[in-house]
């Protein structure tokens, strides 16, 4: 993509109403743009790292076997009564038409998810199976003050899974626990982030919560080194202040934001729906759930408070808008802009995405520009690298800079290798 022809611009400041890094941040390189508070747009570049963080969640959940579906975010009033939630949930948002039909705007689909899969199910053979989606959710947030890590409309990955008995839930349940390991190892953030034992509510002794360690956390964990596992603070004084693994006691206290939960929902959805299957022998049994989410732009906004520096943004390989940020230096010799041009192209048949800043502005304000969107190798072409016949690389994320040749760098950008799932689902 040519610089020139996007149609946002960076920024000098960050808006004053802002609070949150990420928000600061991703505005001023024109990521997003915000409508309201936890309300926001996501620009060409913006969306350009959303579309690669909910592919790498998709490649993961076919891995698994989940079969992609898209449900509405119009949910009926009914739906929401039959498990008591309607009257309960107090950040749901709910809306009435002119005939005063009632509905709510999705802030979770188990309602939707339930009495769609129950046409489909009836007996043992049918089972087991995973749905998901990427769809916007919506939640009065009262405390909208985080940037897009706490938003009152979001996108989230929500799969939902389908069972005969506890122990196929367990065993798919272990699986997930893998595949999300994956996902945010994947993303950029697996060394800082933990899976972490959380409380289970009525249905289970524990749920499960994926908190990255940032200062920007609004959750507290306590971490063992040992086991590379967390305990949240709502369970820390049942555990005695222990690894429910290990029993280490040595626990280290950190801030984290919440990436992504997984939850052994048994019945709770499926009983109020009479969701059920017959047995071997003819007999009906309830089906029971899991589910597993990912908040995207939570995921999005994490990896800016963990990584962006005093500069700006700073995007690990897998989920960057661009590769390389190539920066063509002004010349009166018009060989500059050709080598550019040729150049540009050469990477692009050599399949590595390149933001070309062809814009005419001077080299500083071009350099400032690059540091604040965060590709993650900038590549200088000037009138002095022609002459030298060498290219400058400069690594955004150590400030390393390099002068190599032209088919040394190709070479290098293409060893830096994105980390790719190649299993398949076995039954698909």
């Amino acid at each position: 993509m040519r610089q020139r022809t996007l149609f946002t611009k960076t920024r000098k400041e960050a808006p004053s109403d802002e609070v949150a890094k990420n928000a600061k941040l991703l505005i001023r390189a024109g990521f997003v743009d915000k409508l309201q508070a936890g309300v926001y747009s996501y620009l060409p570049l913006g969306l350009r790292v959303l579309k690669k963080i909910e592919q790498i969640i998709r490649e993961e959940m076919n891995a698994v076997c989940g079969q992609e579906i898209l449900m509405p975010s119009l949910h009926p009033k009914e739906n929401w009564q039959t498990t008591g939630r309607w009257d309960t949930m107090d950040d749901l948002y709910k809306v009435s038409d002119t005939s005063g039909r009632e509905n709510a705007l999705g802030a979770t689909h188990e309602e939707i998810v339930v009495p769609l899969v129950k046409q489909f199910v009836s007996s043992y053979r049918d089972l087991p199976f995973s749905v998901y989606q990427f769809q916007n959710k919506f939640r009065m947030e009262l405390r909208a003050k985080s940037g897009i890590l706490r938003g009152r409309e979001f996108i989230m990955k929500d799969m939902y899974s389908f069972h005969k008995d506890e122990t196929d839930l367990k065993n798919f349940y272990d699986k997930m626990k893998k595949s999300y390991e994956r996902v945010f190892e994947r993303f950029g953030i697996g060394e800082k982030t933990y899976l972490t034992f959380a409380g289970g509510g009525s249905f289970s002794k524990y749920s499960h919560e994926f908190q990255t360690v940032t200062p920007a956390g609004e959750d507290t964990i306590y971490i063992c080194d040992i086991c590379h596992i967390a305990i949240n603070k709502e369970i820390i004084e049942d555990q005695n202040h222990t690894c429910p693994l290990c029993g280490n006691k040595n626990l280290r206290t950190e801030t984290a934001v919440e990436v992504g939960n997984i939850f052994e929902l048994k019945t709770k959805y499926s009983a109020p729906f009479d969701l059920s299957y017959k047995d071997e022998e003819g007999k009906d049994q309830p089906v029971i759930m899991g589910c597993y989410g990912i908040g995207l732009g939570r995921v999005f906004g994490t990896v800016v408070e963990a990584y962006g520096d005093d500069k700006g943004l700073v995007w690990p390989r897998e989920i960057a808008p661009f590769a390389v940020h190539l920066v063509e230096i002004l010349s009166a010799n018009i060989r500059v802009r050709e080598e550019t041009e040729k150049f540009y192209n050469e990477l692009i048949g050599q399949g590595i995405d390149v933001l070309w800043d062809d814009r005419d502005l001077r080299a500083g304000e071009k350099f400032a520009d690059s540091d604040l969107i965060g590709i993650p190798f900038r590549v200088v072409v000037s009138e002095k690298t022609l002459t030298e016949g060498k290219f400058e690389i400069k690594a955004r994320a150590t400030g390393e800079v390099s002068m190599v040749d032209r088919d040394e760098l190709i070479k290098f950008i293409k060893s830096v290798k994105l980390k790719v799932n190649t299993d398949a689902c076995p039954t698909l």
